[in-house]
C-alpha cells in the first residue's frame, strides 16, 4: 500500500526511444500536478505571460527546484534559443552526455496529454510503424481496432511501399529517405490531425494495392480485444499471455478482469507481452504489482528517491493484493529497445521476487531507471516533464540505464516475428516464452545474440530488427508509444 504523502506534482515515469526522441508517462503518485510560477528577470516591461521568455523562464524554474541531476545543468542563455524545448535541451545536455538524461526532460501540451492517459485519445493511423531500412520499407507492428487503419485492412506485417496525397503522386518510401532521410517518412504521412487524409501503397498476403486512409481521433484499447488477454494451452499445460499497449487509467478494469480469469483457471505460468510498451502511469504499474503479489502483502515492490533538498517526496509502493492477484510461479516477460519506463518498472520489481523463475524474452529494454514530474503553466497550456527521481526495486537496484537484460542472467535472445499475429504461440518472442515456462534451456542470451551470426532455428537466429519509426518531435502518444501513427 502507497504511504501516505502531501500532494506532489503527477509523477511518471517517462519512456524514450533510441532515436533521440523524448518520451513520458504521467504516472500520478498523488495529487494533481503543481503550478509553479517563477519570478521573470527584471525587465523595462511587462512580459507578456506567453512570451517565449516567458515560458522559458518557467521551464528554468521548474529544472532548478526538481531536476534530480542539478550539479548537470549548463548555464546557456535563452536568448539564443527560438524554443522552449530547444533551450531546455541546452540546459539538460551535461546529464545527456552522461547518458542520464536522453530528451527525458520535456515541454508538452496539459490537454494532449490529459486526454491520452485517461483514455488513450490520439489522433492518427492507429498503427505502429516501424522502418525496414534493408528492404526499403515501413512495416506495421501493430494496428488498433477502432482506428482508421485497421478499418483500411492494414494490420501487423503489412508493408508500406508508397505514400502520397494523391494516387497521382506516390512515392516510394526508398526515395522519400534518399531525398530527405528517415524524418522525411514522418513528414510524408502528414500532421496527425483528424482528417488528415494519405493514400499508401501497402503490401501484404492479398498482394499489392493502394488504399486511402485518413486520420481520425479514436481511443486506445490497451489491452486488445483479439489477443490481449488469453490462455494458451500446450502440452498439457495453460500459460496465461497478457499483452499491455500501455500503462492508462482504462487498462486498470482490463487488467483485473484478465487477472481474475487467470486465478480462476489455476494458471501461474505467465507471459507478459510488454514489446512496444513505452510506459504510462505508476499507478497502473503499481496495480500490476498487485495483481502479481498474492501472499507477498506489505512487501516492497518498488521505490523512487528525489534529489536530497526533495527526499521528502520519497515514495514507496508494497504489494496490496486483491481478490484477483495471482501468486505466479514464472513469468516471461517479453521486452524489446520500446519496452521503457513504467514496464521496466514492473520488471524490474519482480525480480528480486522470482529471480531465475523469470526471465526477459526477446531484445534488450531501453533503460530508463529515472522518472519526471510534471508542473503546468496552465495558461499557456505547458506543461514541463521534469526527470526528477531514481527508481528501484526491493533490493535497490536502480542502474539499469543500459537496459535491463544485464540485469537478468537468464535472458533469452528472440526475434520480434511480424509474419506472425500477437498472442499467437507459433510468433518467436511467444515460442521462446513458452519454452522457458515449460523448462527448456534458451540456446541464445540476449546479451550473447549480437555475437551470433546465424541459426538454423528462426525463433531464435536474432537478426536486425526494423527500426520504430519516430519523429524529431513527438505528440505525448508517440512519447507512450514509439513508432504510433
Amino acid at each position: 500500500m502507497v504511504k501516505s504523502r502531501r500532494p506532489v506534482a503527477a509523477v511518471t515515469l517517462a519512456a524514450l526511444m533510441l532515436a533521440s526522441c523524448g518520451g513520458g508517462d504521467g504516472g500520478t503518485l498523488s495529487g494533481g500536478p503543481v503550478t509553479v510560477t517563477p519570478t521573470p528577470s527584471p525587465t523595462p516591461t511587462p512580459t507578456p505571460t506567453c512570451a517565449l521568455a516567458s515560458r522559458q523562464s518557467f521551464a528554468k524554474a521548474v529544472i532548478d527546484e526538481w531536476y534530480l541531476f542539478p550539479g548537470d545543468v549548463a548555464s546557456v542563455n535563452p536568448g539564443a534559443y527560438g524554443d522552449v524545448q530547444s533551450y531546455i535541451d541546452a540546459l539538460v545536455a551535461p546529464a545527456r552526455a552522461l547518458n542520464k538524461d536522453r530528451f527525458f526532460t520535456y515541454i508538452t501540451s496539459i490537454a494532449e496529454e490529459n486526454a491520452f492517459f485517461a483514455n488513450g485519445s490520439s489522433a492518427g493511423f492507429g498503427v505502429l510503424m516501424a522502418y525496414d531500412s534493408v528492404n526499403q520499407r515501413i512495416v506495421i507492428a501493430e494496428a488498433y481496432e477502432g482506428a482508421p487503419a485497421f478499418a483500411a485492412g492494414i494490420d501487423r506485417g503489412t508493408a508500406i511501399v508508397g505514400i502520397g496525397t494523391s494516387s497521382g503522386n506516390l512515392r516510394s518510401v526508398a526515395s522519400i529517405v534518399a531525398a530527405e532521410g528517415v524524418q522525411g517518412l514522418t513528414d510524408a504521412l502528414g500532421a496527425n490531425d483528424p482528417g488528415v487524409s494519405r493514400v499508401l501503397r501497402i503490401t501484404d498476403a492479398a498482394g499489392t494495392r493502394d488504399v486511402t486512409v485518413a486520420k481520425a481521433d479514436y481511443a486506445l484499447d490497451p489491452v486488445s480485444d483479439r489477443y490481449g488477454a488469453k490462455i494458451i494451452s500446450e502440452g498439457g499445460r495453460s500459460y496465461g499471455y497478457l499483452n499491455l499497449r500501455t500503462f492508462i487509467a482504462s487498462a486498470d478494469g482490463q487488467l483485473t478482469n484478465a487477472f481474475a480469469d487467470f486465478r480462476a483457471q489455476g494458471v501461474t505460468d505467465i507471459i507478459i507481452d510488454f514489446r512496444y510498451n513505452g510506459g504510462g502511469l505508476v499507478s497502473t504499474a503499481n496495480l500490476m504489482g498487485d495483481l502479481l503479489g498474492a501472499g507477498r502483502a506489505g512487501e516492497l515492490f518498488s521505490q523512487t528517491r528525489f534529489r536530497p533538498s526533495k527526499s521528502a517526496e520519497d515514495d514507496e509502493h508494497r504489494f496490496d493484493p486483491g481478490a484477483q492477484s495471482i501468486a505466479p510461479t514464472r513469468i516471461a516477460f517479453i521486452g524489446t529497445g520500446s519496452t521503457a519506463s513504467a514496464s521496466e518498472l514492473v520488471i524490474n520489481s519482480m525480480l528480486p521476487w522470482l529471480g531465475a523463475d523469470m526471465t526477459l524474452v526477446g531484445s534488450n529494454t531501453y533503460g530508463k531507471p529515472v522518472g519526471q514530474i510534471a508542473l503546468d503553466k496552465a495558461e499557456c497550456d505547458d506543461r514541463m516533464r521534469v526527470v526528477a527521481f531514481g527508481t528501484g526495486n526491493a533490493s535497490g537496484q536502480s542502474d539499469y540505464y543500459d537496459g535491463l537484460a544485464p540485469k537478468i542472467a537468464n535472458s533469452c535472445a528472440a526475434n520480434d516475428d511480424l509474419s506472425f499475429p500477437l498472442g499467437d504461440p507459433r510468433e518467436a518472442s511467444i515460442r521462446a516464452a513458452i519454452d522457458f515456462l515449460a523448462g527448456n534451456a534458451c540456446p541464445t542470451r540476449i546479451a550473447d545474440a549480437s555475437a551470433r551470426t546465424a541459426s538454423r532455428d528462426r525463433r531464435f537466429a536474432v537478426a536486425a530488427p526494423p527500426t520504430m519509426l519516430v519523429p524529431d518531435r513527438p505528440s505525448a502518444a508517440q512519447r507512450e508509444l514509439p513508432g504510433l501513427f
